[in-house]
């Protein structure tokens, strides 16, 4: 395995600092360096931005940032443990990155970035998707990020690029695919990881779009999705009763019809439902 940098091999950083894996963080650690590297190709360009990293461990991924000139990182680490790792990282990186010991789901990270600024991670397990909501549900869009390029269980992975029809098609596709790009950029085996998951892992990327892509109230949208899925085996006059008093001549308005279900409804057709909703 070639080196990406002067420091030592993973290994041999987790040995010289006991850094086991605990399954409480949601940590699985992945040990190639020419893996890491290949994932934070993955972000595009970094040379004029700055990097958001959760998680980073004892920094694999970091370095793989650092190696494809990510003009600055701040990577957020629950696990003190792992601070001095990352330290001598950051001394083999002059004033490249920041490293801050706290909960990434408490810390508002836009007091330390500087725009433009993308997002990447091998995300804790028991986190993962609540961070990337949060991502694609701000206040305001465009958001602050430029894109996303995340690894998640492949099971969620394919849940966020799923498409109408399929079981894995739900409230995460909609979030998702309304406001961004998203496709599997790469897919990794339990065997990349140590300690190996019990699941294969993937990798997303999302690229922002500068807009929505069809019109509808964010707020009007999350909550039609949340009901349609939530009892995903009803039909949706039944499973959106609870929204208006004449749900079927709404849905008929929007171009749906009242008997379909959740898993059959276009993202396009959500939206317009939630425009019929919102008048």
């Amino acid at each position: 395995m070639s080196a990406i940098d002067t420091l030592p091999p993973l290994r041999e950083v987790i040995a010289t600092h006991q850094l086991s894996a605990r399954k409480s963080l949601g940590q699985n650690f992945l040990l190639d360096l020419n893996l890491t590297a290949k994932i934070a190709r993955q972000a595009g360009d970094l040379s004029d931005c700055d990097v958001l990293e959760i998680g980073p461990g004892p920094g694999g991924l970091t370095r793989g940032l650092l190696a494809e000139g990510a003009r600055r990182i701040l990577a957020i680490e629950k696990d003190p443990r792992c601070l001095p790792a990352l330290s001598e990282i950051a001394e083999a990186y002059p004033g490249r990155l920041k490293v801050i010991n706290g909960d990434a789901l408490e810390i508002d990270p836009l007091a330390y970035l500087t725009p433009p600024i993308r997002i990447a991670a091998n995300l804790p397990y028991n986190v993962g998707t609540e961070l990337l909501v949060r991502w694609l549900t701000p206040p305001d869009w465009p958001p602050f990020w430029q894109s996303l390029t995340l690894m998640f269980q492949r099971e969620v992975a394919e849940r966020i690029v799923a498409r109408p029809g399929s079981k894995a098609y739900g409230r995460l596709a909609i979030l998702a695919q309304w406001r961004a790009e998203a496709r599997i950029v790469l897919s990794l085996p339990p065997e990349a990881f140590t300690p190996p998951p019990k699941v294969s892992s993937a990798v997303v990327h999302l690229t922002a779009l500068p807009e929505p892509r069809y019109p509808a109230n964010a707020a009007i949208l999350s909550r039609v999705v949340a009901a349609a899925f939530n009892q995903r085996r009803k039909m949706l006059r039944a499973a959106l009763k609870g929204l208006a008093p004449d749900i079927e001549d709404r849905l008929t308005a929007a171009g749906i019809a009242p008997t379909e279900r959740a898993e059959q409804v276009s993202l396009e057709a959500f939206c317009a439902l939630a425009r019929e909703l919102d008048r």
